[in-house]
This record gives structure tokens, C-alpha cells and sequence, in this order.
């Protein structure tokens, strides 16, 4: 009982951290109409920064507060440079050019802190754990993490429900020509779009500092189930990147754990461990095949 607790919170908070992912990337694809393979670099720099200045000062929300407005620096600054340029070139040309932006920003990391990983610690103050059950203690940080995937959440859904910039953004998104001729500049509503989604994304690189290495190329794993989110949950759509990154966050842990030992019932262990292996690292993307057969535009399409 305490095994499948556990496995359900790492699985929520691997959904909440691809859901910070996927939210980024569906605001840039869902408003902006480009396809930014480049969204995982922008989380390797969150996680680089946030890691260089707790080595120096010794605290993390020191870290925190460096890394989000650098990466949404950077992501704006990303955007007036190049993609302003691909809005209304070919989805080829916009894969071609974000592609060349990962290999950049790769070597660029590279060049600047070197070859070697960084780690960063947990901070002292998130470092126990809490029991949930009796019995059954669980580490804080990583619930904190879930704690910041739901605030975003809510964060991003006053933003869009409730405010003025929240109804520009979604007009922008349904007809950026009757919006811009109703005297909203388009062209600063988009920069400050990618920068909300590349600062997203430096706030997971900065949540999963403390957990994984921190290292050149950090953002492509990542990147490959932040995709699988946004196709599952539908393209553009908030409430589906939430919906799809629990689901993927969940199916992915739970399969890693569970489908070894499940088929040790009917298979040699040896087998059964290889076999139960390779169809856990394929399980979301049959989730994926599934889903888009019985829904093809996602579950909640925008």
C-alpha cells in the first residue's frame, strides 16, 4: 500500500513538471501558430541558472528568482530575433530554425559552464519528509513541486479567465487581424506570450534541478513527453495539456514499477524484467496511439 502511495505521488509530480512544460509550449503553439522544438533549452537554462547562483549564495529562492526572469529574457529576446521572423513561414522552416536554436544553446552551455554536470541540492528547508499516511513519509520537495504545478495551474487560469490580457491573448489566438486592427499591438502581446512560456519552462528546470543532474541537453527528454502531453491533451488547449501531463505523469511511473512484476506471474523473472522494461518506455506512446484513435484532435481540443 505504502509502494503504490508513493508511486502515485512521483507519478503527479512528473505530471505536474510536464504539465509546466507542456503549458509553455501550448501557449506558443496554441497563440503564436509556431512549433518550438527550442522550448526544452529554455529549461536547461532555468536549471543552469538556478543552479550557478545557489553555488555562489547558498539559497535556492535566490535561485529561483535568477532563473525565471532570465529564461523569460531570453525567451523574448529568442523570439524578436528569430521567430518573429517564421510566424508566417512554413511549419518546416520553423522546425529547421528551432532545431538550429537547440543546438545553440547546447554548446552554448557548454562553452559557458563547461562539460562537467552541476547538481544542486534540495534546500534545507524542503529537505525531510512529511508523513501523508502513518507510516509512510514521503519527501516535501517533491511535494512542494506538486504544490507549484496547481498554483501555476490556478495562476494560468485567472490569467486567461479573468483578466484583460488573459481575453487579448485569447482573441489573439481565435483572429490576430481583428484584434490587431482593434489597436492591440500583436506584435508585444506575442513577445510577452513566449516569455510566459520559456519563464514556465525555466520553473520546471528549476524544480527538477534538486532531483536530476543539470547538464548540457537536459531539455530534450523532457521535450519528447512534453510533446506526447500536447498531442494527448489536444493542441493549444490548457485544460488538456493539465489533463494529459497527470495522465502520461502517472502511466509512465506506474508502468516503470508495476508491469515488471506483474508479468513475473506469468513469465521468468529475467524475461519478465526485460520484457516488462521495453513496454513501460513505450507505454505512453501507446497511450498516445490509443487516445488519438477514439479522439484524433486530443482529448480537449482548444
Amino acid at each position: 500500500m505504502y509502494l503504490l502511495i508513493e508511486q502515485l505521488l512521483n507519478g503527479l509530480q512528473l505530471g505536474v513538471t510536464l504539465f509546466l512544460m507542456s503549458a509553455g509550449l501550448t501557449l506558443v503553439f496554441g497563440i503564436m501558430r509556431v512549433i518550438n522544438l527550442a522550448h526544452g533549452s529554455f529549461y536547461m537554462i532555468g536549471a543552469y541558472v538556478a543552479a550557478t547562483v545557489v553555488r555562489y549564495t547558498g539559497s535556492f529562492l535566490l535561485g529561483l528568482l535568477a532563473a525565471l526572469p532570465a529564461a523569460a529574457l531570453i525567451g523574448m529576446l529568442v523570439e524578436l530575433l528569430v521567430l518573429r521572423r517564421l510566424y508566417r513561414r512554413d511549419h518546416l522552416d520553423q522546425v529547421l530554425a528551432t532545431f538550429g536554436l537547440i543546438l545553440f544553446f547546447n554548446e552554448l552551455t557548454r562553452m559557458i559552464w563547461g562539460r562537467q554536470p552541476l547538481y544542486m541540492n534540495v534546500p534545507d528547508w524542503l529537505s525531510g519528509t512529511i508523513e501523508l499516511i502513518p507510516g509512510a513519509p514521503y519527501p516535501l520537495y517533491r511535494l512542494a513541486v506538486i504544490g507549484t504545478g496547481i498554483g501555476v495551474g490556478l495562476f494560468l487560469y485567472l490569467l486567461f479567465a479573468r483578466t484583460r490580457l488573459g481575453m487579448q491573448i485569447r482573441a489573439g489566438a481565435s483572429n490576430r487581424e481583428m484584434v490587431a486592427a482593434l489597436g492591440v499591438n500583436i506584435r508585444v502581446l506575442y513577445t510577452l506570450v513566449f516569455g510566459l512560456g520559456t519563464l514556465l519552462a525555466g520553473l520546471a528546470g528549476v524544480m527538477a534541478g534538486p532531483i536530476l543532474a543539470v547538464e548540457a541537453g537536459m531539455g530534450e527528454g523532457i521535450m519528447i513527453l512534453t510533446f506526447v502531453v500536447i498531442v494527448i491533451g489536444g493542441i493549444g488547449s490548457l485544460r488538456g495539456a493539465l489533463a494529459a501531463a497527470l495522465l502520461v505523469g502517472m502511466v509512465d511511473t506506474l508502468g516503470r514499477v508495476y508491469l515488471p512484476v506483474l508479468l513475473r506471474l506469468f513469465l521468468p523473472v529475467a524475461t519478465a524484467d526485460g520484457v516488462g522494461t521495453s513496454v513501460a518506455s513505450m507505454s505512453v506512446y501507446l497511450l498516445m496511439a490509443v487516445v488519438l484513435v477514439w479522439r484524433p484532435r486530443g482529448l480537449f481540443p482548444s
